[in-house]
């Protein structure tokens, strides 16, 4: 099939390149702008399967949004590195 395609295109050596490379992008075009879209909908990308309680079957009470810093999506707002460092760091040990 791809020699036949090379087959026909015309104009010699470049316009074959040339062609090639119209295919090639007129291809990725409507896969992208049409053919994936469409299947979009099909693809489960979205149904997230993580437990955000792994290995507990219990369901533990959690503080409202506004106390636990978090917003809808469970994401943390105030989010300050300096309050998870360790307030006596080891020295590194010299001479090993």
């Amino acid at each position: 099939m791809y020699a036949w395609i090379w087959r026909k295109l015309p104009f010699g050596l470049p316009g074959k390149i040339g062609g090639s490379i119209v295919l090639i992008g007129s291809t990725f075009a409507l896969l992208w702008f049409f053919a994936f879209p469409a299947l979009m909908p099909l693809l489960p990308f979205n149904q997230s399967t993580i437990d955000s309680n792994p290995g507990n079957s219990q369901e533990t009470p959690t503080p409202d949004n506004e106390e636990s810093g978090e917003d809808s999506d469970g994401r943390v707002d105030d989010y300050d590195p300096s309050d998870y460092e360790l307030e006596d760091s080891p020295e590194p040990s010299q001479g090993q």
